[in-house]
């Protein structure tokens, strides 16, 4: 489980293999010592496990496997050689939750149809972004809900159809890669877990 509290952002060094299964090696400020073969690492959204890590100056290099399913519903098939992701470790009992509870599980990719600066302060401007989510999962998308963007926990601030917008301060834009991010930009998409099951809940509950 994470929370959607990105904790740093790495580069990808490496991508191998074709097809169906890619190793994905990515460049972080992690202590290679603290990472256990096996560790479970959200890399902007998905849950990924290490496979291989090595120390490097100033942090280290670990090793990921994507297959067939996490490349087909997720933007880890795009990713190339200097591609920023967002790092967040696997919750531990006792840690702070701060965002909300994330999975890692993506259900699908969103796009931004437009992003604009709503204030300008004393640590930089503020920006809303305005996503569209897929048709099956924008029922799960409610205003003041939670959703959980290329491994950023965010706070829905509207919603109209499919269209939903999210507000990021300065200081996310700066520690993350939505600094980055402008319209036609596709993002991984993991919905609220309390919003899917209680959705579940109200059809078996209609069906019966």
């Amino acid at each position: 489980m994470f929370t959607g509290l990105v904790s740093d952002v790495g580069t990808v060094v490496s991508v191998s293999g074709t097809g169906d299964l890619r190793r994905i090696a990515i460049r972080a400020t992690y202590d290679p010592a603290t990472i256990a073969l096996g560790a479970s690492i959200a890399c902007s959204g998905p849950c990924l496990t290490a496979v291989a890590v090595e120390p490097v100056e100033g942090g280290c290099v670990f090793a990921v496997d994507a297959a067939a399913e996490t490349l087909a519903r997720t933007t880890v098939g795009r990713w190339a050689a200097g591609t920023r992701i967002n790092l967040e470790r696997s919750l531990k009992i006792g840690d702070e939750l701060g965002g909300h509870l994330v999975t890692g599980h993506v259900d699908g990719v969103a796009e931004i149809v437009e992003r604009e600066r709503v204030t300008a302060g004393a640590w930089g401007p503020s920006e809303r972004f305005s996503l569209r989510a897929p048709a099956a999962l924008s029922r799960f998308i409610a205003e003041k809900g939670s959703v959980c963007l290329d491994g950023t926990s965010l706070t829905v601030n509207a919603v109209e159809g499919d269209v939903f917008s999210v507000l990021l301060i300065p200081h996310t834009l700066q520690v993350t890669t939505w600094g980055e991010r402008r319209e036609g930009d596709r993002l991984n998409l993991e919905v609220d877990l309390i919003a899917r099951y209680a959705a579940r809940l109200t059809e078996a509950r209609a069906g019966s």
